[in-house]
């Protein structure tokens, strides 16, 4: 009995490899060795962590552990931050973005953020919600009302404001604000999308909505989502990253598929949180 659980278990260990290996070949996005700052106070501890390309990762872990921190670093948001400083790389297609030679507003281009809060611009219509990020990058488009029907239909939200793009953003709901800013961040054409506890402020069928327009945008785009709702990590990605702070700063406690962090995890501390033990 014990050689067939043990060959059992080795069966799984070789299996998850190979995913691991597969996976990072196709990765698009790649942090390595990060650590965060804030001033004198160290945020993050050496996270490592590669995003297949067309996959949706989960951060979870609880308040205070670093996954928005970590979000932001991953296009270079947190040094907008006053005194904060990390290490680290952060690969897109092997190249990385802190490079001295990398613009960050093009690097912002390619991988945008949704915040948790939906911030639309007030003064401005639908349409010109959507195409503001456009404008302000001075780039080229074909057709503007062409982009702007294409985003708000990605983002689930053309068939509920086609009839009053004249409107201002602020007029909408807010799931549909929140849908809004998901389509102006598409309106740039990025490669990777973050999105930071999207749906906390949202009732449940607003929820859906969103958790469907992610499921949807990942087939073409890599989404990273930090999220404290565990069904909804459990809905939404393929991978999740559980971090954790244990008194120090705040680190990666282990990765991996999906299913496997919520049926199998490989450290207790995880398998305590997943369950609602903690956090």
């Amino acid at each position: 009995m014990t050689d067939v659980k043990g060959h059992e278990v080795t069966k799984m260990v070789e299996t998850q490899e190979a995913v691991a290996v597969s996976s990072r070949q196709k990765a698009g996005l790649e942090a390595r060795g990060i650590h965060a700052w804030f001033d004198k106070h160290h945020a993050l501890e050496d996270v490592n962590l590669f995003f297949p390309e067309n996959t949706v990762t989960g951060l979870i872990g609880p308040s205070g552990c670093g996954k928005s921190t970590f979000l932001r670093i991953l296009n270079r948001m947190h040094e907008f931050i006053p005194k904060a400083a990390m290490a680290g790389e952060v690969l897109l297609h092997d190249g990385d973005i802190y490079d001295p030679s990398v613009n960050p507003a093009e690097i912002r281009l390619k991988i945008g953020m949704v915040f948790q809060k939906p911030n639309p611009f007030p003064a401005m219509t639908i349409a010109e919600n959507v195409v503001a990020g456009v404008k302000l990058a001075k780039l080229k488009v074909a057709s503007r009302d062409e982009v702007i029907e294409e985003c708000l239909t990605r983002a689930g939200l053309w068939k509920e404001v086609k009839d009053r793009l004249g409107a201002k953003g602020g007029s909408l709901s807010g799931g549909q604000q929140q849908r809004l800013c998901i389509a102006r961040a598409l309106a740039v054409n990025p490669e990777v999308l973050l999105m930071d506890e999207p749906c906390s402020a949202l009732d449940p069928g607003s929820t859906l909505r969103i958790e469907e327009t992610i499921g949807e945008l990942s087939k073409t785009m890599t989404i990273i989502i930090v999220t404290h709702n565990m069904q909804q990590a459990a809905r939404v990605s393929d991978y999740c990253a559980f971090f954790l702070a244990d008194g120090g700063p705040g680190h990666l406690v282990e990765s991996g598929l999906t299913s496997q962090m919520f049926t199998t995890p490989t450290d207790k501390r995880t398998e305590d949180y997943v369950q609602g033990r903690f956090g």
